[in-house]
């Protein structure tokens, strides 16, 4: 018989913070850059506080593992537009932070930006995209790599690992087939299960360590909570430009459609919605948003 697990957002928040649940989040990160990671520190980040009603939908987790590289892990439901540049103000900002005053620059971290996100960014058919600098020559096409001495004194290969890289997992457009480790962990955070035939690394952590019965009473009431406020977020997203449109058919005219607009971002205001994703879906203007 299947326990209820607790969703992964959910354990980013709260669980996986704690040292004794590194497993379940080193399990991920293994099998994403298919290598062993083991984390040695969490670090500060964006939602190191917390507070379930200003970040219900978006989680994000910073970490640095045995070779000093640093993971940013962000989980996102709500869409945004210019989540690629959010992205990259992200590794830029913590480049730029971590780098002491008058330290050379070959004392760079390296960072892997990972992304875990509930809605379609840009255009694409597949569910998971990896991002990485290559330098190509413009007449021979060639890779530019490193010299035999940069190698030694960086220890690495290649350029592209002096740089960020990222991953976009896109998890709803995966079709629910695992076809292998990773998709393993894509099922989990799609769907809240891990089937007994999953083999992936981390995951014998996770049915045993994010079982929803072992929280506490009042870590349950919070759970359950945060699922409603979930739902009831979504709910209010996909129905926005329906029911604005609606009002504005039964009153046939432009006014109509805008006040509905109005009322409804007034709405989405009032739950703690950002004024771009409140514009986005109400398409109103973000002056008009800020002003309401």
């Amino acid at each position: 018989m299947n326990r209820t697990l607790v969703s992964f957002d959910w354990a980013l928040k709260r669980l996986l913070r704690q040292k004794a649940n590194f497993a379940i989040l080193e399990g991920f990160l293994s099998v994403l850059l298919k290598r062993d990671i083991l984390i040695i520190n969490l670090l500060e980040s964006e939602s190191n506080a917390e507070d379930d009603e200003q970040k219900i939908n978006r989680v994000d987790m910073l970490v640095e593992n045995e070779q000093k590289e640093r993971l940013i892990i962000e989980l996102q439901y709500s869409k945004e537009f210019d989540y690629f540049q959010r992205m990259l103000f992200a590794t830029s900002k913590h480049l730029t932070e971590t780098l002491q005053k008058g330290k050379p620059y070959q004392d760079i971290k390296k960072i892997f930006s990972i992304n875990l996100i509930y809605f379609d960014l840009g255009h694409g058919t597949d569910y998971v995209y990896h991002g990485k600098t290559e330098f190509r020559g413009i007449h021979q096409n060639d890779i530019l790599g490193l010299s035999v001495k940069q190698k030694e004194l960086f220890q690495k290969d290649a350029v592209y690992e002096v740089y960020p890289e990222y991953y976009v997992i896109k998890i709803n457009n995966f079709d629910d087939i695992a076809r292998d480790s990773l998709d393993e962990w894509i099922y989990y955070f799609k769907n809240n299960e891990v089937k007994e035939e999953f083999k992936a690394q981390g995951l014998a952590e996770v049915k045993a360590q994010l079982q929803f019965d072992e929280l506490s009473e009042q870590e349950q009431q919070a759970y359950e909570k945060h699922e409603k406020m979930l739902l009831s977020e979504r709910g209010i997203i996909s129905t926005a430009r329906i029911e604005g449109k609606a009002e504005g058919r039964i009153e046939g005219k432009a006014e109509g459609e805008q006040q509905a607009r109005i009322e409804m971002a007034k709405k989405m205001k009032a739950k703690g919605f950002d004024p771009e994703t409140i514009s986005e879906m109400t398409e109103l203007s973000t002056d008009v948003v800020n002003n309401l």
